[in-house]
C-alpha cells in the first residue's frame, strides 16, 4: 500500500539535499550529523508513505472500479485502518523532522499539507495537480538541505527543479489508466530536457560537469526510452511504464545533484539505492 519503491526515491531526495547543503564536506565524521541524516531519512519515508496511504483513502470509491487490486478495495485493509495508519505515519514524519530542527519540522508540515491537498483535490486539476505534487518533491529536497540552515537559505530555489520534474511525470501519468493523446507526453519530454539542462548548468558552474554525466546519461536513458515508446503508442501500459521509470529514475537525478555540489562518494551512495528501488518495484506497485 505504501509503494516501497517510491519511498526509497524520497530518501534519495533527502540525501541529495544533504549533499547540496555541503554537510558531507565538513561534518562527515560528526556523530550528531549522522543522527540527523537518519532522522530525516526516516521522516521523509514516513511522510511519503503517509501521503500514499491517504491517496488510496481518498480514492477508495474510484479504485473499487478502476483498481480493485489495491489494498482498500481488495479488503486487505479497512478504510478506517488505512486512515489510522496514514495519520500515524504523517505525525511520525513531522515529529522526526522536528527533532532535527525547527526549519526541518516546518518543512515536514509543509510536505504533509501539500501531500494531503494533492490527495484530496490537487490530482483532479489538470494544471494545479502536477504543480501540487511537484511542490511535495521540491520540499523534500529542501528537507535534506535544512540540515545546514545557511545552505538552505542560499540554495532553496533549487527546489524548483524537482517541481518541474514531477510536474512532467504527473502530466505523463494522466493517461495511465485509459491511454492518452500525445500532447501531455510531448510536454513531459520538454520538461525532462529542462531539468537535465538545469543540472548540467550547475554541474558546469561547480566544475563537476564530467562527473555529473556519469549519472545524467543513464538518467536520461531511463526516462526517455519508455517515454519515446509511449509517444509512439500512447496506450495505458506504455504510459504506466514511462511513469514508473520517471519515478524510479529520481534516484539518478538525486545522485547527479549530489556529485554536482559534493563529491562522488555520496552520489555513489545515493545511486546504490537504484537497484533496491528497482527490485522493490518488481514486487510492489509504483503507481
Amino acid at each position: 500500500m505504501v509503494r516501497p519503491a517510491n519511498v526509497v526515491t524520497s530518501v534519495a531526495d533527502v540525501l541529495a539535499g544533504v549533499a547540496i547543503s555541503g554537510a558531507f564536506a565538513y561534518r562527515f565524521l560528526a556523530i550528531s550529523y549522522w543522527h540527523q541524516i537518519v532522522l530525516l531519512c526516516l521522516s521523509t519515508a514516513c511522510l511519503y508513505a503517509g501521503g500514499i496511504v491517504y491517496n488510496d483513502v481518498f480514492d477508495t470509491d474510484l479504485d473499487a472500479i478502476e483498481r480493485p487490486e489495491r489494498a482498500i478495495p481488495s479488503g486487505a485493509i479497512s478504510l478506517a485502518q488505512a486512515k489510522q495508519f496514514g495519520f500515524i505515519l504523517l505525525v511520525l514524519g513531522i515529529t522526526l523532522a522536528g527533532i532535527c530542527g525547527e526549519e526541518s519540522g516546518f518543512i515536514a508540515i509543509g510536505i504533509t499539507f501539500f501531500a494531503l491537498l494533492y490527495d484530496k483535490w490537487g490530482k483532479h486539476h489538470n494544471l494545479l495537480g502536477p504543480l501540487n505534487m511537484g511542490i511535495c518533491r521540491g520540499l523534500n529536497l529542501l528537507l535534506g538541505m535544512s540540515i545546514v540552515s545557511i545552505s538552505l537559505h542560499e540554495w532553496y530555489l533549487l527546489g524548483i527543479v524537482p517541481i518541474i520534474y514531477i510536474y512532467s511525470i504527473t502530466m505523463i501519468s494522466r493517461g495511465e489508466v485509459h491511454g492518452s493523446n500525445r500532447q501531455n507526453l510531448y510536454i513531459g519530454a520538454v520538461l525532462y530536457i529542462i531539468v537535465i539542462s538545469a543540472i548540467l548548468y550547475f554541474a558546469n558552474l561547480t566544475g563537476q560537469l564530467l562527473l555529473s554525466l556519469v549519472f545524467i546519461v543513464p538518467f536520461a536513458f531511463m526516462i526517455f526510452r519508455p517515454l519515446i515508446k509511449a509517444i509512439q503508442n500512447p496506450v495505458g501500459k506504455n504510459i504506466g511504464a514511462a511513469v514508473k521509470a520517471g519515478v524510479i529514475s529520481l534516484i539518478l537525478m538525486d545522485a547527479a545533484w549530489a556529485v554536482t555540489f559534493s563529491t562522488w562518494v555520496p552520489a555513489l551512495g545515493i545511486a546504490c539505492l537504484l537497484p533496491i528501488s528497482i527490485w522493490l518495484a518488481k514486487i510492489f506497485a509504483v503507481t
